[in-house]
C-alpha cells in the first residue's frame, strides 16, 4: 500500500449504499484515491457508477488488500460479522486505517481488526443521505459524531473536516446513547411528516409536502434554536417533554 502522494491515503469503500459512496466522493475531492468499492445488487452498482465513476468495483478482500484506509458504510447488523469474517481470513493489515459509520458502535466493534494492528475509528455523519450528489453539498452543514483511541481522535476529526463537516468527539460507552438520539430525531421526523401529508393528501390538497415544507423546516429550525442547553427553561416545558402531539392513527 502507498499513498498517491503525501498525506493522501489510498482509500477503499465498502457499501454502496446511500452512505459510502457519498462519503468516498467527498474524500476523492479532498485529494485521496480511491482504491475501490463493492458493490453487489444492480442498484448499488448504479449509485456507485453515478459518484464514483472511474472507481473499480472489487471485492471485498480485493478492497482491504490495496487500501490505507478501509471505509465500513455496511448495516450495522452486518458490522460485526464483516471485521470478525476478515480477521479469519487475515485480510486485516496492520497500520491500516479502519473506518466505520454505524451510530450505535464504537471501536470495540472493530477489536478483531485492531487485534491485527489496523486503527480504529467510529464515524458517523447525523444527516439523512439520499445517495446522490446533492448529498455532497450538505455534508457541509452536518456534524460527525468521532470515537477513536486519544491518540486517533485528531485523525478522525481530520478526515471529517476534509469532508466537508464538523467532528463532534463521541465516548465509546456513549454510542448507544448516540444513536438512539439518532434515531429519533429521523424517526420521529419522518413519522410526523408522513402522518400531515396524508392528511392533506386525504383533503385533496395537492402536493401535499410542497404545502408543508416551509412550515417543517421553519418549525425545526425554531426547536433547535431553543435546543441550547443555556436557553431551556425546564419550567417552560410541558409535563411530558411535549406540546400538542397530534393523537397516533
Amino acid at each position: 500500500m502507498r499513498a498517491a502522494r503525501s498525506g493522501r491515503l489510498g482509500v477503499g469503500v465498502i457499501g454502496a449504499g446511500r452512505v459510502g459512496p457519498v462519503l468516498g466522493a467527498a474524500l476523492a475531492g479532498a485529494g485521496h484515491a480511491l482504491t475501490g468499492i463493492s458493490a453487489i445488487s444492480e442498484r448499488s452498482r448504479e449509485r456507485a457508477a453515478a459518484l464514483l465513476p472511474a472507481v473499480p468495483v472489487l471485492t471485498v478482500p480485493q478492497i482491504v488488500e490495496r487500501s490505507e484506509l478501509v471505509l465500513l458504510a455496511v448495516p450495522p447488523d452486518q458490522l460485526p460479522g464483516l471485521v470478525e469474517g476478515l480477521a479469519t481470513t487475515g485480510d486485516w493489515q496492520a497500520g491500516q486505517l479502519v473506518v466505520h459509520t454505524a451510530p450505535g458502535y464504537g471501536t470495540a466493534v472493530l477489536a478483531p481488526a485492531t487485534a491485527a494492528g489496523a486503527i480504529p475509528l467510529a464515524i458517523h455523519p447525523a444527516m439523512s443521505f439520499t445517495g446522490t450528489s446533492l448529498d455532497l453539498a450538505r455534508l457541509a452543514e452536518a456534524w460527525f459524531a468521532v470515537t477513536a483511541p486519544t491518540p486517533v481522535q485528531p485523525i478522525g476529526q481530520a478526515l471529517v473536516v476534509e469532508m466537508g463537516g464538523e467532528p463532534v468527539l463521541i465516548a465509546e460507552a456513549d454510542r448507544p446513547a448516540y444513536a438512539e438520539a439518532i434515531t429519533t430525531v429521523s424517526t420521529f421526523s419522518t413519522s410526523i411528516i408522513e402522518q400531515a401529508t396524508r392528511i392533506l393528501a386525504g383533503l385533496g390538497v395537492e402536493s401535499p409536502g410542497s404545502v408543508l415544507g416551509a412550515l417543517a423546516r421553519t418549525t425545526v429550525e425554531d426547536a433547535l434554536s431553543r435546543a441550547q442547553p443555556d436557553s431551556i427553561d425546564p419550567a417552560d416545558l410541558p409535563a411530558d417533554g411535549f406540546d400538542e402531539l397530534p393523537e397516533d392513527e
